[in-house]
C-alpha cells in the first residue's frame, strides 16, 4: 500500500484591515531579491551612459536651479552658496520623486504576472523604492565632490544620515502603497503623477529656504514630511543646526503614511488581481 504524503496548501484571500506580514515577506526573499535586481538592471538596459545617468540627471537639475534661482531670481539662501544648497535637496528629492512614480505604476506595468502565481504583492509597489536606492548611492558622489570643493567638512550631525535614510525611504513607500492600489481601480493616477510631482517639488525647500517660511506658517508647514528630510538632510551634511521643528513632524508625518498605506494596501489585496 502506498502511502500519500502529498501536502495541500490552501490559500484563501483575507479579509478586512491586515498588517504587513513580514515572515511572509521574508519567506519570498528571494523574489523580492530577484524582482529588485531585474529593475536595477533593467533600468539603464540598452543605454549608452548607463549608470552615468543617475549622476547626470540631478546635476542638470543643480545647475539649471542655480542659474535660475541662485543668480536670476538671487533666492536666499541663508549665505549658502546655492549650488552647495541645491545639491544636498535635489539629490533626495530626485530619489524619492522616481521612487514615488515608480512605485504607484508598479502594480499596473507587473500585471501579466500577478494572476500567475501567488506571492505577496506588497513586493511589487517596495521593489521600485528598493531598486531606486542604487541611483542615490551613486549620486551621492556629486554631494561628495561638491562638499570638498566647497570645503566643508563632516561634522557629528553625520550621525543622523541613517535616520533621514529610513525617512527618506519610507515616504515613497507610503505614498507608493497607496497610490499603487488606488491606480489599479483609477487610471487617472498614472496621468496626474506627473503633475503632482512637479508640484510637490515647490512644497519642499529645494529651491529656497525654510527660513523664508513665515513663523506663524512653520507648523503647518512642517507637516508636509519632505521637509523634514531635506532640511534634515541640509543640516547633517553641511553642518547646521538640526531644525527638529520641522524634522519630528515630518517624520511622525511620514510613519503615519507609510502604516495606512500598508494598511489599505493589505486591505485591497484580496481585490486586485480581480480588479487589475
Amino acid at each position: 500500500m502506498i502511502k500519500d504524503d502529498i501536502k495541500l496548501t490552501v490559500i484563501k484571500p483575507r479579509s478586512g484591515w491586515q498588517v504587513i506580514d513580514f515572515r511572509e515577506l521574508i519567506e519570498y526573499r528571494d523574489l523580492f531579491l530577484s524582482l529588485v535586481t531585474r529593475q536595477i538592471k533593467t533600468l539603464y538596459a540598452q543605454t549608452i551612459l548607463g549608470f552615468s545617468w543617475a549622476i547626470l540627471r540631478p546635476l542638470i537639475q543643480i545647475v539649471i536651479f542655480t542659474v535660475i534661482f541662485g543668480n536670476v531670481a538671487k533666492v536666499s539662501t541663508d549665505g549658502i552658496p546655492y549650488f552647495l544648497f541645491s545639491s544636498v535637496a535635489i539629490i533626495p528629492w530626485t530619489y524619492m520623486s522616481q521612487a514615488m512614480s515608480e512605485s504607484s505604476e508598479s502594480l499596473v506595468s507587473g500585471q501579466g504576472m500577478l494572476g500567475k502565481i501567488y506571492f505577496p504583492r506588497l513586493v511589487f509597489p517596495l521593489t521600485a523604492v528598493l531598486s531606486r536606492l542604487v541611483d542615490f548611492g551613486i549620486s551621492i558622489i556629486i554631494i561628495l565632490i561638491i562638499l570638498l570643493y566647497y570645503h566643508v567638512l563632516p561634522t557629528w550631525n553625520l550621525l543622523l544620515f541613517p535616520l533621514f535614510l529610513i525617512v527618506m525611504t519610507i515616504i515613497p513607500a507610503g505614498i507608493g502603497l497607496w497610490l499603487s492600489t488606488l491606480a489599479i481601480r483609477f487610471r487617472d493616477v498614472r496621468h496626474a503623477m506627473p503633475f503632482v510631482l512637479q508640484m510637490l517639488i515647490y512644497t519642499a525647500p529645494i529651491v529656497y529656504s525654510a527660513s523664508s517660511i513665515p513663523e506663524k506658517y512653520r507648523i503647518l508647514y512642517s507637516i508636509n514630511p519632505l521637509v523634514g528630510v531635506i532640511e534634515g538632510y541640509r543640516a547633517c551634511l553641511l553642518g547646521l543646526p538640526v531644525p527638529w521643528i520641522y524634522i519630528i513632524p515630518g517624520i511622525v508625518t511620514a510613519i503615519v503614511i507609510f502604516i495606512s498605506g500598508a494598511l489599505y494596501f493589505r486591505k485591497m489585496e484580496r481585490i486586485i488581481v480581480d480588479v487589475i
